[in-house]
C-alpha cells in the first residue's frame, strides 16, 4: 500500500469533481431540502407545544442525507473515466485496486462528511440561537446530537463504498446515481420508522445498528476492491 499513490488518485480526484458542473449544482442544491424541511417544522413549533417534538425527533431525518449524499458523487467515481477515456490508462498504471478504491473513496467521503456536518451545524445553531430555550432543549436533546455526531460518519463511509462498487459496474453516472439511492431506500426507511417511533431507537438497537455499520464499513474496502475487475472495466470501456 503506498500513501503517495493514494493521495495521488485523491487529489485527481477532487480536481475532476470540481470541474464537473452537475457533480457540483448537485451537492451545492441537493441538501436544501434537508436543511429547510427540519428548520420549518422547528420554528414552527410553540412553547406550549414542545411535546411533540419527543414524537417526531425531526433531526434523526436528516441522518438520510448522510446516506443519500455520496451517491452524489461516488456515482461518478468509475463512470466519469469511462466517460472521459481516461479509465485504460489508469488501470494500466501499476497502482492496485485497493489503493485506487482508497483514494477515491476519499475524494467522496470528504466532501460529503463535511457538507453532512455543516448542514446538522447549521440546523443545530439556528435552533439554539433563535428558538426559546424550551424549544432548543426539546429539539437538540443530548441523544439527538450523538446520533448526528456518530452515525453520520458510519453512513457515510457505507455509501461511499455502496456508490464506488455500483459506479465500478455501471456505464453512466445517472443510472449509478439512481442504483444509489434504491440501494439506501432500507437506510432511509430505518430512520422514518425509527423518526416515528414504529422502530422504538433503543439503546442495544442503536448499539446493534452502529456495530452492523461499523463492520460493514471496515470490510467496505477489501470488498469493494474485490469486485473491481480490471479485465472487464477496460473491455466495457471500449
Amino acid at each position: 500500500m503506498s500513501g503517495r499513490r493514494v493521495w495521488a488518485i485523491f487529489r485527481k480526484e477532487m480536481q475532476e469533481f470540481r470541474r464537473n458542473k452537475q457533480i457540483v449544482s448537485t451537492m451545492a442544491f441537493s441538501p436544501i431540502g434537508f436543511l429547510v424541511a427540519p428548520l420549518i417544522f422547528v420554528f414552527s413549533i410553540s412553547a406550549s407545544d414542545v411535546s411533540v417534538l419527543d414524537s417526531y425527533p425531526v433531526l434523526l431525518f436528516t441522518l438520510a442525507l448522510a446516506a443519500v449524499l455520496p451517491t452524489v458523487v461516488g456515482a461518478y467515481s468509475i463512470t466519469s473515466e469511462r466517460e472521459q477515456g481516461t479509465l485504460e490508462p489508469l488501470l494500466a498504471t501499476p497502482i492496485s485496486a485497493a489503493e485506487l478504491m482508497l483514494g477515491k473513496a476519499l475524494a467522496v467521503f470528504i466532501p460529503s462528511i463535511t457538507q453532512c456536518y455543516l448542514i446538522f451545524g447549521v440546523i443545530d445553531a439556528l435552533v439554539e440561537l433563535i428558538r426559546p430555550a424550551v424549544v432548543s432543549a426539546a429539539a437538540l436533546r443530548p441523544p439527538i446530537l450523538l446520533a448526528q455526531l456518530i452515525f453520520t460518519p458510519l453512513l457515510v463511509c457505507m455509501a461511499v463504498w455502496l456508490s464506488i462498487t455500483i459506479s465500478a459496474h455501471t456505464r453512466d453516472g445517472r443510472v449509478a446515481q439512481q442504483f444509489g439511492f434504491v440501494a439506501n431506500i432500507p437506510v432511509i426507511a430505518l430512520a422514518v420508522l425509527v423518526g416515528f417511533h414504529v422502530i422504538r431507537a433503543t439503546l442495544p438497537l442503536t448499539l446493534t445498528l452502529g456495530a452492523v455499520l461499523v463492520v460493514l464499513d471496515i470490510a467496505g474496502w477489501p470488498l469493494a476492491a474485490k469486485t473491481f475487475d480490471r479485465e472487464r472495466l477496460i473491455l466495457g470501456a471500449r
